[in-house]
């Protein structure tokens, strides 16, 4: 903002003067609101619930919840009897652990003493189970492998079949890798922190050799099954969802502080089998990213509203683009949280613009909740005859308001995305199978942003390749119910047996739902969903 002296001041016109107050207002109002929701993001609460002023106060919760013709409930109704243990349930929690019998018994010689000469009848055994947990162990495998020459032929020479090593000259194992990798990226460790776990266990391993192992490991032999899958991605779908997150790269070539992007590609929400999520490093947000690992894609991709996506779908007559009304609502429930924040009387925060906003959002929210578990077909049908109507009248009621007599900056904010983006937000009542928001990606892309949180800098470019392809590997093993770490261990011992090959097919074998994989890389407890 520009500073005048007093006899620039003193020279202006009285319509400079006030075009010059109102802008200064404008920008104190922004300044106000911005601070508010600082404060509401460190002491606030941190939810994306659909929330509207009914939800939010406790205070006026008697006079937002009363209805005089409510019917009394019953005593039948309210009286909660306790649900009885299901019998077998402890077995069922450990039917697929290993067991080891552990037997308790009297020697003869005790029993003697205890009863006398045959003085005892043998009873049914009493028995009961508990889980053991065995930390990590580790052990050195030292293979001897058997050479072997002819003796009429000196250049003859056999070697025995061993198992081949996954680094050249390295202690490096499948197993020993993808514990570090499941450290690393499904549990967000950084790696001087790991290294220092191995070394209580008298495990000496600097950083550096476990960070090069987690990038050989990616270039060498996980990317394979990456590419397979970003092949899929692209040919076996027609709806996805997208999103991005900043991340810092220290050996980029560039100046210090420049801002690299990691995006991440996921295959529908409503897609609930052969799930797909890829990251994809890059160095900066530019469309022809998302034009160059798309290029063969052609459908719906759901996203934020970065300008980026729609550059590209004006590139390309077989993509379109779908917005997320869940980045729709944001400008509005930040407004209400302003006010909130400000002590603005609570009846005028439920008169508001914003408030009112929230409630026709919440409505539609709502109803498409209650189609979650139709198929596409159904879906589709039910949103035209019971969420199009209600889309229908939130845009009507959006264009009716007046920009310019609204004074909460965020409410205009809200209005005019609304307004922008009424054709991409439209786009989910096209396809049953589009959702309404992205929220998807945004948890999809989740996992990166806590690691982000603990290791802050990737420090080259291979690291963050390497990152883009572990963080793909166990999100779409989590995301199709397998144990992440068995998962890795698996590819990493069989993916180098055909390296030699020409044909990929074994790829095929190895995807996360293929009934190939072995039973001890599937999960029997499944994630609620």
């Amino acid at each position: 903002m520009k500073r005048y002296s007093a006899d620039e001041l003193n020279n202006m016109s009285k319509e400079d003067l006030v075009k010059l107050l109102m802008e200064n207002q404008e920008q104190l109002s922004l300044f106000q609101d911005r601070l508010a929701l600082l404060e509401h993001d460190k002491f606030g609460r941190k939810t994306e619930r659909l929330q509207c002023l009914d939800q939010m106060s406790i205070f006026n919760e008697a006079e937002a919840e009363q209805d005089p013709n409510a019917e009394e409930p019953t005593v039948e109704e309210v009286v909660v009897h306790r649900k009885k243990k299901e019998k077998g349930f402890r077995e069922e929690q450990l039917k697929n652990i290993e067991t080891e019998v552990c037997s308790h018994y009297l020697s003869e010689e005790e029993l003697t003493e205890i009863f006398g000469e045959n003085g005892w009848i043998r009873l049914p055994d009493d028995t009961y189970k508990t889980l053991e947990c065995i930390p990590a162990q580790y052990k050195v495998n030292e293979h001897h492998i058997g050479v072997y020459r002819s003796k009429k032929d000196h250049s003859h020479i056999v070697r025995a079949p061993h198992p081949q090593e996954l680094f050249r000259g390295s202690i490096a194992t499948a197993s020993l890798v993808s514990a570090v990798a499941n450290g690393k990226y499904t549990n967000a460790m950084p790696l001087y922190r790991i290294s220092q776990e191995l070394e209580r266990n008298d495990v000496k391993i600097p950083r550096r050799n476990l960070a090069n192992w987690i990038i050989w490991a990616a270039e060498r032999y996980l990317s394979l099954i990456y590419d397979r899958m970003h092949e899929l991605l692209c040919s076996e779908y027609h709806v996805l969802q997208a999103d991005e997150t900043m991340v810092k790269v220290s050996k980029d070539g560039r100046s210090a502080g420049s801002q690299s992007r990691m995006f991440v590609y996921r295959t529908g929400q409503f897609y609930k089998e052969r799930t797909i999520i890829l990251y994809d490093y890059r160095l900066t947000r530019g469309h022809e990213h998302v034009e160059d690992f798309l290029k063969a894609f052609h459908g719906v991709v759901e996203t934020d509203a970065f300008s980026g996506y729609f550059a590209w779908e004006k590139e390309r007559e077989d993509v379109r683009i779908a917005t997320c009304w869940v980045h729709a609502r944001r400008d509005f429930a930040d407004a209400v949280k302003i006010m909130n924040k400000n002590g603005t009387p609570k009846k005028a925060i439920r008169r508001s613009v914003a408030n009112m906003a929230l409630n026709k959002m919440k409505t539609i929210f709502e109803l498409e909740g209650t189609l979650a578990d139709m198929s596409p077909e159904e879906r589709l049908a039910a949103r035209k005859k019971i969420v199009e109507p209600e889309v229908d009248a939130y845009f009507s009621w959006v264009k009716e308001q007046n920009l310019n007599s609204i004074t909460s900056a965020k409410t205009r904010e809200g209005l005019q995305y609304s307004l922008n983006q009424e054709e991409h937000l439209r786009r989910f009542l096209e396809d049953g199978e589009i959702p309404i928001d992205n929220s998807a990606s945004e948890r999809a892309i989740r996992p990166f942003t806590v690691g982000r949180a603990n290791w802050h800098i990737i420090d080259t470019i291979h690291g963050a390749q390497a990152s883009a392809i572990m963080y793909s590997l166990v999100e779409t093993a989590k995301a199709n119910e397998l144990k992440i770490y068995e998962y890795l261990k698996y590819l990493l011992t069989e993916i180098p047996k055909h390296m030699e090959d020409t044909d990929r097919s074994f790829l095929d074998d190895l995807l996360p739902w293929s009934a190939s994989l072995p039973d001890s890389c599937k999960k029997t407890i499944k994630t609620p969903k």
